[in-house]
């Protein structure tokens, strides 16, 4: 496939970057003829495709633009799926773009893309991107492979082979109805296999996030691996280094926020890519007892699955405090080792816990205080007495609190009558409330402390 690949680039014409000022110079067509499935020979309807989608294919194709439906959205299609999203591919410029709907706006500076705004639903329209003969000069690389400079327009069938995987490498065509594939995706579609555009080292090494894309996508479809894609993997795995956190932790979201989270967290961890996300996190389990903190992260996972199963909303802060708790409660050990106070001691063990964490995938400041809070509030379940279970029953992150409790409750972490009392608490009337609270002070009554005698009565029994 590499060498098809090659011959492709090689009789692409040469082209000068592009930017957002100079006027567009398209790249000339690379010969490379595709497989046309006509619409008989697909399942995709009109009627599955948003009316604001069509909107935008039809008026660029009046306008005289070629107009495509691809990637994600043709794949999900073709699996009789819903998409999430409706992205376009054209050869016309953002510019042009721009000029044919009043309701677009221009973002990005690497590469420049078109927002069509249908009051929430935003249609993405991409220009065509292209490719070039001389890498060295065009598309500028770092000592890894990673590609640093890539930005040139092109045609249909430059635009393919600059896609990743050939199942999000199909094209709707909207003028015939048919299904253009330039490199066999519905082949791999209908075997159910994901297959890297090219040679596969050579892919991950321009994108390292590349391999967990494959993840994501290979667990959401319930698709398998291509050998030869997964092979350099193993080796690879340590190029994620070379990712900015920031965007790491955006692809860890979309990860273990999409429903499949526990396929996703062993696939990762089967490839070594996990160690690279949550090293923390990793480490705990490579010296785990009983299943614990495996046990605990997996319920946490499938909690999260049923969540979003159920339509209901995931605070992400949650998953992560489940994957770093374990690491929390032994430096904290170690730190009350050390004399510390217990309740400084976590409160050091979670600021240094977090900061090992955000050189991997760095998440927003406000995710950290929550973590902090759902940790630090497992202590405070343990004191009920007095106006102590009202306050924390008060607290803005009770909820979140109690659920981590829960988990721990269900996997050997915290005492389960402990939970048990809060879940009835909780939800009890005033009255039960007290009831409760009045259940605790008889089944643990107070030890009487013994008085001082006086200093001088001590003297005189001297």
């Amino acid at each position: 496939m590499l060498s098809f690949f090659k011959k492709i680039i090689n009789k692409t014409q040469s082209v000068k970057p592009q930017d957002a000022g100079d006027s567009l110079e398209i790249e000339k067509k690379t010969g490379l003829e595709p497989v046309i499935y006509t619409r008989s020979e697909h399942n995709i309807s009109r009627n599955q495709i948003s009316s604001n989608a069509l909107k935008v294919l039809y008026r660029l194709k009046n306008e005289g633009y070629e107009a495509y439906l691809v990637g994600g959205c043709v794949r999900d299609l073709l699996l009789g799926r819903e998409p999430k999203d409706f992205d376009v591919a054209t050869n016309a410029t953002p510019e042009q773009v721009k000029q044919a709907f009043r309701n677009c706006r221009l973002i990005g500076r690497r590469f420049r893309l078109a927002h069509v705004f249908f009051g929430r639903e935003i249609i993405e329209v991409a220009t065509f991107r292209g490719s070039s003969e001389n890498v060295s000069d065009l598309q500028k690389v770092d000592q890894d492979g990673r590609l640093l400079h890539d930005n040139y327009y092109g045609t249909i069938d430059q635009d393919v082979i600059r896609r990743d995987f050939t199942v999000n490498a199909l094209y709707y065509n909207i003028k015939d109805f048919s299904i253009v594939d330039y490199v066999g995706g519905m082949h791999d579609h209908r075997a159910g296999v994901m297959r890297l555009i090219g040679d596969p080292e050579t892919r991950y090494r321009e994108d390292p996030v590349r391999m967990i894309r494959l993840v994501r996508f290979a667990v959401k479809l319930g698709f398998s691996i291509n050998a030869e894609c997964e092979k350099p993997i193993f080796q690879l795995a340590d190029l994620l280094a070379n990712i900015p956190v920031a965007r790491l932790q955006d692809e860890t979201l979309k990860l273990f926020l999409s429903g499949y989270a526990v396929e996703t967290f062993e696939m990762l961890r089967h490839y070594g890519l996990f160690a690279h996300l949550y090293p923390v996190a990793e480490k705990s389990l490579s010296s785990e007892e009983s299943g614990f903190p495996k046990l605990f992260i997996i319920k946490a996972l499938e909690n999260t699955d049923k969540r979003i199963a159920e339509g209901k909303s995931i605070a992400p802060f949650f998953l992560i405090s489940a994957f770093l708790w374990d690491a929390v409660k032994t430096q904290a050990n170690l730190n009350v080792a050390q004399g510390l106070p217990e309740s400084v001691a976590f409160q050091q063990a979670a600021s240094q816990v977090i900061s090992l964490q955000v050189k991997s995938t760095a998440f927003p400041k406000h995710i950290g205080v929550a973590m902090r809070e759902v940790w630090g509030l497992q202590a405070r379940f343990q004191s009920r007495n007095g106006a102590r279970a009202y306050r924390l029953l008060g607290h803005p992150k009770f909820r979140a609190a109690y659920d981590f409790l829960l988990l721990q409750a269900e996997t050997g972490g915290a005492d389960p009558e402990l939970a048990a009392w809060w879940t009835e608490f909780q939800v009890a009337s005033e009255a039960g409330k007290k009831k409760l609270l009045a259940s605790l002070t008889k089944s643990s009554p107070r030890k009487r402390r013994r008085r001082r005698k006086p200093a001088e009565n001590k003297k005189q029994n001297d």
